[in-house]
């Protein structure tokens, strides 16, 4: 009850009341978490949003939660840079319907992503809610995660030492006065092409480091690089440098051939040989990447040369999904052309299986190691032609063994970083299934050293008929 007076008259009096009902009730309690706990890193109320990566969310209803009726996600964006969430106006994002499904995936269910386009479309805005709302039959609940944008690092800059060189030719990239409230965690460099591919070649911890790059463009031997710069809570950002122009040293990749094919007890001397016997991941990485580059292009000439020549292109190569059809034509097989196309063939088939274990003894380290191994992993094995037993055998678990660490740490590294690795990963896995069935349906030649063990008959095995073994 109230009772009012008249502060210069108090004859003049009034009360009032009202009745108050009160009624035990038990709302549901809904919990908002990140899918990906390390990209949810709290600050003050707000968790810390990476702008380059998606967010995904889950909700849990404690307690008894029958009669749900329905669950709707709304997204709103502050307007300003306060601290605090209960100063913040908060403003409906309208457009939710118009990207359902393009960059919102899940509106009506209790596990919701966002892209990582709605920020980079919406760059001037840093604060962002993200509210789920249940709907019961006789109740409603609502909760909400709250987010600001993580500020990449800045005010730095990267270069490199020099513009020309060959696939050894030692280059130093040197990225200085990067700064972030959080610390600077790694820099990766990346070549990229006119598709939009990017493609690792080496990471650091530090902000300059040496790299040795792949040969460039086929016609200009320009190679186009970037540089990504992340803080230690995972913003990002892209530098472009200067593209450099790299030739294959084909004298120095002759020599190891010859000597890989001739079982030379020099090989050691081969400046390849002596990086990739090094162990660093990063150089060996490179070596093989390079490596592999420009045997697959022989092994491409080498397709090319044998279909010129009558060989009928489904009977010696699968060619890799999306990449350019072979043209057959239709002339007379050339018995030579034969030949020397299986020579050249078996030829690089030993290369790849003496390049293997550089690779597959690396250690696994961190997710840029899943992805600079899985690359490089995916390139060795692109000629499926020309992948042997034993090949196919390592490749496999080393495709395993890069799997299963990455599905060890998924829930600790970005959504693109898992993307990243398990792109390639599929790509290694592709490639093994082709080398297998490519001899078995046909597709293509059983290479010499799988032909020869095949047909070799085991020191233990009986041919004597008259044995009292053969009359079991």
């Amino acid at each position: 009850m109230v009772y009012m007076e008249n502060r210069k008259n108090s004859s003049i009096q009034a009360t009032g009341y009202v009745l108050v009902t009160i009624e035990v009730t038990y709302p549901q309690l809904i919990a908002v978490g990140c899918v990906i706990s390390t990209m949810c890193v709290p600050n003050l109320e707000f968790q810390l949003l990476n702008p380059t990566t998606q967010v995904a969310l889950f909700t849990i209803c404690i307690g008894t939660c029958t009669n749900l009726q329905s669950i709707k996600w709304n997204i709103y964006q502050g307007s300003d840079n306060s601290t605090s969430s209960n100063s913040t106006q908060w403003t409906l994002f309208n457009n939710t319907i118009l990207y359902e499904n393009i960059w919102f995936f899940g509106a009506n269910t209790s596990n919701f992503t966002a892209t990582d386009q709605l920020f980079l479309n919406n760059l001037q805005i840093s604060l962002w809610r993200f509210e789920v709302v249940y709907t019961f039959v006789s109740a409603i609940s609502t909760s909400a995660l709250n987010f600001i944008i993580n500020q990449p690092p800045a005010n730095g800059s990267c270069s490199i030492n020099r513009l020309n060189g060959t696939i050894t030719t030692l280059f130093t990239i040197e990225c200085p006065n990067w700064y972030d409230v959080d610390g600077i965690q790694d820099y990766s460099l990346y070549r990229t092409t006119d598709k939009s591919q990017q493609t690792m070649i080496a990471f650091s911890s530090e902000y300059n480091f040496q790299v040795r790059l792949p040969a460039g463009d086929n016609e200009t031997s320009i190679l186009n690089l970037v540089v990504y710069v992340r803080d230690l809570v995972g913003s990002v950002i892209q530098v472009n440098i200067s593209s450099v122009n790299i030739i294959a040293d084909f004298a120095t990749i002759n020599d190891l051939i010859d000597k890989i094919t001739n079982s030379s007890s020099t090989i050691t001397n081969n400046p390849i040989v002596r990086l990739l016997s090094s162990g660093n991941q990063n150089v060996v990485g490179q070596m093989i990447t390079s490596l592999s580059q420009e045997v697959n292009q022989m092994n491409n000439e080498n397709l090319d040369k044998a279909i010129s020549n009558g060989i009928s292109a489904v009977n010696i190569s699968v060619s890799l999904l999306g990449s350019q059809r072979l043209q057959q034509i239709s002339i007379p097989l050339n018995e030579s052309a034969l030949i020397n196309y299986n020579i050249e063939l078996n030829s690089l088939s030993n290369v790849r299986y003496y390049l293997l274990p550089f690779l597959t003894n690396l250690l696994i380290t961190t997710s840029n190691s899943i992805i600079l191994q899985s690359t490089s992993l995916a390139q060795l094995t692109q000629a499926t032609n020309q992948l042997k037993r034993n090949t196919l055998m390592l490749v496999s678990n080393k495709c395993y063994e890069l799997s299963a660490a990455l599905y060890s740490m998924f829930e600790k590294i970005s959504y693109e970083d898992a993307q990243s690795a398990s792109n390639q990963l599929f790509q290694c896995a592709s490639n093994i299934l082709d080398g297998v069935n490519g001899p078995l349906q046909g597709r293509t030649d059983v290479l010499d050293l799988d032909y020869s063990r095949a047909n070799v008959i085991s020191t233990d095995y009986d041919t004597d008929l008259e044995s009292e073994w053969s009359n079991l």
